[in-house]
């Protein structure tokens, strides 16, 4: 199936999202036939206007056909649409040549013997993609570090697109001349955008309970409580199988996590209660969370069950199913839990990425003497 990516675009002083993909007429006719897409001739790309229900109906109607959707490169919600850089319209992408195509295969089975992960591989062809379409007269081995320099002003600034998209565009980048060698480019020079600073969303633990009242579904409820009390990925919890479980030791065993790492993860006698009663209702059998024909269940399917619950609380902070990872640790450093061991349940490679939650945590904030206080004014 056709990879589609998704991406923020500033077209008519609008926030639209665009839809990429390699040319397909099938796929042409399906995405024409969603209503509220339009062609932009200016963008030479498939488009609709970027509203949370056009984001999601549009996921879901991909969905059916199976289609693998890369969405690193739009924003979360509609953007205020931001002024181009330059005076110039960004430049239209054009069709993939033969030798970028065959040059993406090798490196995608370069991938693949590497072991990267399905997402990373998807996602990192997919930019190339994107990035090859903006040169396509131009050989691989003439590309140079100042034609790297125009794409992320005349594209990714142009288009609004975030700091993670045109960082994910380097790492794919560099990977991709690491394994294809380029005289004209010394990779190492490639900079990367400043990083984002921004702390997480983090939800209470009256919150956390309020959510997970409000789902009713035996299914939903195990789901959405086992990535909150295991602090799990949604990829993780997903990919779970149900040699997974050990409950006699009380852990769960992770396997192929995020950077190809297996690591055990705490399990309370509370969530191995939940998962008994879910076991009794569903009878899983292969995958712990099984679709209607026994694959794993999906990601998008996690969403829609947490957007429901939220939608029936009073929260109004803006909650993603990796809220929940998130809350759990902070959770955990706030009652005492040492930050290494908060490292290991995470399955974080480095301290300095734990280090966020002290930054979170209401107790570590709260025990902090304001000098103003002694001052007796």
């Amino acid at each position: 199936m056709p990879t589609i990516t998704l991406s923020s675009l500033v077209h008519k002083n609008a926030s639209q999202i665009a839809i990429h993909f390699d040319y397909n007429e099938d796929l042409k006719r399906y995405i024409k036939a969603f209503g509220g897409v339009k062609w932009s001739k200016t963008h030479n790309v498939f488009y609709i206007e970027h509203t949370s229900e056009n984001k999601r109906n549009l996921f879901d109607y991909l969905r059916k056909q199976n289609h693998y959707i890369n969405y690193s490169a739009l924003h979360s919600s509609p953007q205020t649409p931001v002024q181009p850089v330059s005076k110039s319209k960004p430049s239209p992408l054009g069709k993939l040549n033969k030798f970028h195509y065959d040059a993406l295969k090798s490196f995608e089975t370069y991938l693949l013997q590497k072991r990267y992960s399905h997402n990373t591989i998807e996602n990192y062809v997919g930019v190339l993609r994107i990035f090859f379409r903006f040169y396509p007269q131009k050989a691989i081995q003439e590309i140079t570090k100042d034609d790297i320099i125009l794409f992320n002003q005349d594209y990714i600034l142009n288009n609004g697109y975030s700091r993670t998209f045109q960082n994910q565009v380097i790492s794919a980048i560099k990977l991709f001349y690491n394994h294809h060698s380029n005289l004209q480019m010394d990779v190492s020079s490639i900079e990367r955008p400043i990083k984002d600073k921004r702390l997480p969303e983090i939800l209470s633990q009256d919150e956390v309970k309020k959510l997970l009242t409000n789902v009713k579904n035996v299914k939903h409820k195990t789901i959405l409580s086992l990535v909150y009390a295991c602090g799990l990925r949604i990829g993780e919890a997903l990919a779970l199988k149900m040699d997974a479980i050990d409950s006699k030791r009380g852990f769960i065993h992770i396997k192929h996590a995020k950077g190809a790492k297996d690591r055990f993860v705490p399990l309370s006698e509370k969530t191995l209660a939940l998962l008994r009663h879910y076991y009794t209702l569903y009878k899983p059998k292969v995958y712990l969370f099984e679709g209607n024909e026994g694959q794993a269940y999906s990601q998008e399917s996690c969403r829609k069950i947490l957007r429901t619950a939220v939608e029936a609380t009073s929260i109004k902070k803006h909650v993603t199913l990796h809220t929940l990872r998130h809350s759990y640790a902070t959770h955990l450093l706030e009652s005492g839990t040492d930050l290494r061991y908060i490292q290991d349940i995470l399955g974080h490679n480095s301290p300095k990425t734990t280090m966020i939650y002290t930054h979170v945590s209401q107790s570590s904030l709260k025990n902090i003497k304001n000098p103003f206080d002694e001052m007796g004014i």
